[in-house]
């Protein structure tokens, strides 16, 4: 047994500390960037913020929303090739799309995978997501896919700690998503004590990947923008959102009392949703809720750049490139004022 006993973070653990800046206005604050990726060899630019995979989230609606500000969604993996097609005809830009399988061979959505790929060349980005990207197998299906895929991006995942995510890059991957049970419908550190504090494991991880050469995709534990922002600062290229994104008409799920589905990929409600049973060795590591829909997703969208550019001109970035270094973080043991929270208008 081993116990580390240095002290591990979460985004409501830190706050970044403001600096003398330039910047004159947020307009100045360039959220795009380029990226040149380690083993497929593309360049790609974009703003670095990623929509998850997940039901409601990971949606055709979804992406014909965020393209018009650069930013990437995952299909899920349940999405047909049909639906692609259908997408595809009514003009979605494919640039800005990632097609998604789990780790198995000869399921429909690895099936999909090369569907997709075969027929749509211009999808550049391959996202392998499993929740536990420790096993032997997730990495030897992370170097066939390479092989299979040499000028394509991976992104995979799941993990939190240096030495995996430098081994799933020297294997194949470009991108290493890293989180374990952060996320709002995530139960994974509930039923099996596993995980790492988030913004460590963010800081850990771009530690590694960048002496590699590689990059990291923060996946889970945002809540508000600035939560992105000291993801970014804590060394993040991407940072990938479900919840945040969750409950909006591009959701494609239906409104029921005023209410939207949202729900764990891992969930009994997820394996229901998509004819999945599930075997009795494994528990259910997700949850399901019903929130409040949150009308169109333009508007979330628009005030989470808005707090990213504000985020900037506190710390004298003018890129987000420049924000890990221009990152100075204080420990915290509060971070809001909630004397009137009671009182807020909903």
């Amino acid at each position: 047994m081993r116990l580390d006993q240095n002290i591990h973070l979460d985004y409501a653990d830190v706050l970044l500390k403001p600096k003398r800046s330039t910047l004159s206005s947020r307009k100045n604050v360039e959220l795009t960037r380029t990226f040149t990726f380690r083993n497929s060899k593309e360049s790609y630019t974009c703003c670095p913020i990623v929509a998850s995979n997940m039901d409601g989230v990971g949606t055709f609606s979804m992406a014909k929303i965020l393209q018009e500000h650069k930013i990437m969604t995952v299909i899920t993996k349940s999405t047909t090739l049909d639906q692609w097609k259908k997408a595809v005809g009514d003009g979605i830009k494919l640039k800005y799309l990632s097609v998604c399988t789990g780790a198995k061979k000869n399921t429909d959505d690895n099936d999909t995978m090369h569907n997709v790929l075969k027929n749509y060349p211009d999808v550049k980005f391959i996202t392998i997501d499993v929740a536990n990207g420790y096993h032997e197998h997730f990495v030897d299906f992370v170097k066939q896919t390479r092989d299979e895929y040499p000028d394509k991006t991976i992104i995979a995942g799941n993990v939190v700690t240096a030495e995996m995510t430098e081994q799933l890059i020297l294997s194949g991957a470009d991108i290493v998503k890293v989180g374990i049970g952060p996320g709002s419908v995530c139960t994974t550190r509930i039923m099996t004590g596993v995980g790492v504090p988030q913004f460590s494991a963010v800081v850990e991880c771009a530690d590694a990947a960048n002496g590699v050469g590689g990059h990291i995709m923060a996946d889970g534990g945002c809540v508000e923008p600035g939560d992105v922002a000291k993801a970014l600062g804590g060394g993040a290229h991407f940072i990938m959102l479900g919840g945040m994104l969750a409950g909006h008409n591009e959701s494609e799920l239906p409104i029921v009392d005023g209410q939207r589905e949202f729900y764990g990929s891992s969930s009994d409600r997820a394996r229901e949703k998509h004819g999945k049973s599930k075997a009795g060795y494994r528990g259910n590591e997700g949850r399901a809720i019903t929130i409040p829909d949150r009308g169109p997703v333009k508007n979330t969208i628009e005030d989470l750049l808005g707090g990213v550019r504000s985020t900037c001109t506190y710390i004298g970035a003018t890129r987000l490139k420049d924000v890990p270094k221009c990152s100075h973080f204080v420990r915290v043991n509060n971070v809001v004022n909630k004397v009137y929270e009671s009182y807020e208008n909903h």
